[in-house]
């Protein structure tokens, strides 16, 4: 069921105030974190994680932070429905929970990642379930534990509602010409095969958060989303307008062991050469490649630069190639914006890497990119980095996708 900024919320407790209480889900295959929000104040009231859930014979760690209290207990997790449980036994705990009852929970939202043409915001049904799993080989890592949780959470819980933020919603403003392969158009049409994007809601807090603290509405902006997993977007005028990653989050740029953009005419080569099956390659492809499969060491930028540091040369080739990618994307996107008016970093590699920031933004004068040396050193938090000469704003923000995610989940409940 899709819904919009009018949708039809009076079934599910429309203007009821516990709307205004939104947990939000991140789930892994064998993991669960979760925030709640407040958002008559758009307050964070709680957050929390659970790892190794169903694996036998492991422990489960259970964190909770509310307000000033934080815990952490060690207990035995069957599923991701008993891990939820868990969250709101923490959350309506009487001596330090911050709700009353589990009836204040509104909602609960997800940021689901990929259900092809049902994209947007839609409340969980069985139509949305069938088309998540039918694609599970786009979002190997994705989907199967969204779909399977999302199930397990309907039959414990059926009292809340379920919303999925897909990933590919903010993504739909995209033009046809940036957003089609150059294949037979019927494979555009009636095979959904195109650049879909990814990040969404991350590039949609950078969109609306970088005009507020400009005050402008009408901005050309390249958002650089650099973590494990990384991706870029052009937005103008707050909508995105090209984004790098492609048909799955396999595409664009390299991310910690994801190969970003490939030939797929260099599989049947693989395929000859190792012996390999073709699912075997695409698993290889998608947990081998990367920065980690460059630099043979690691995936994370953190232990990559610090390698470079001592002299590893694999670990400078991956950083260089990772580097490169990004530069390539931005490069591209002023080109089809016509200029760039900021550039943001966000994600944990964009807040906190001054080498890759510094790198990007090398040598960019002549596209009215002039980083602050000074600025970008030891910066942290929300700050402009570029010098008062830049014609080019650089920014870094730290993305809030969690509540991007609790905002969409209230307007779909009809808030």
């Amino acid at each position: 069921m899709p819904v919009g900024r009018h949708a039809v919320g009076a079934t599910l407790r429309k203007n009821d105030e516990s709307l205004m209480k939104v947990l939000v889900a991140n789930l892994g295959s064998t993991s669960f974190k979760y925030r709640l929000f407040d958002l008559t104040n758009e307050t964070q009231l709680a957050k929390g994680g659970i790892d190794r859930i169903g694996q036998a014979g492991a422990l489960s760690s259970c964190s909770v932070q509310i307000g000033s209290y934080k815990a952490e207990t060690q207990q035995s997790v069957p599923n991701h429905a008993a891990a939820v449980g868990i969250c709101l036994e923490q959350l309506t705990n009487a001596e330090h929970g911050c709700l009353k009852s589990v009836d204040e929970v509104g909602g609960i939202g997800f940021k689901a990642v990929f259900a092809g043409n049902l994209s947007g915001v839609r409340i969980v049904d069985e139509t949305l379930l069938q088309k998540m799993e039918a694609l599970s080989d786009i979002a190997p890592a994705h989907n199967p534990p969204y779909v399977r949780a999302m199930r397990q959470l309907q039959q414990a819980f059926p009292q809340i509602p379920l919303v999925a933020a897909l990933e590919t919603g903010f993504h739909e403003t995209i033009p046809f010409e940036h957003r089609a392969y150059a294949v037979p158009y019927e494979w555009y049409t009636d095979f959904e095969i195109r650049r879909w994007g990814f990040h969404g809601a991350s590039h949609r807090f950078i969109a609306g958060r970088i005009a507020q603290i400009l005050g402008r509405n009408d901005l050309k902006v390249i958002s650089c989303h650099l973590g494990g997993s990384a991706s870029i977007c052009a937005i103008r005028n707050g909508e995105s307008f090209a984004a790098s990653m492609g048909m799955s989050p396999q595409g664009g740029l390299p991310n910690n062991n994801r190969v970003g953009d490939f030939d797929a005419y260099a599989i049947p080569v693989i395929m000859k050469r190792t012996g390999l099956t073709f699912e075997q390659v695409l698993t290889e492809m998608s947990s081998k490649g990367g920065l980690l499969g460059i630099s043979g060491l690691s995936g994370d930028c953190r232990d990559l630069e610090e390698a470079s540091a001592k002299g590893h040369v694999r670990a400078e080739k991956a950083l260089k190639l990772f580097e490169a990618s990004i530069r390539a994307y931005v490069g591209s996107y002023m080109a089809l914006l016509g200029g760039a008016d900021v550039i943001v970093f966000t994600g944990g590699i964009g807040e906190n890497s001054e080498r890759i920031r510094a790198h990007v933004c090398r040598h960019m004068e002549w596209a009215g990119v002039e980083l602050c040396e000074l600025k970008n050193s030891g910066m942290k938090g929300e700050a402009c980095l570029s010098k008062e000469s830049s014609r080019v704003q650089v920014w870094t923000v730290a993305t809030n996708e969690e509540l991007v995610v609790a905002r969409q989940t209230a307007e779909a409940l009809g808030r």
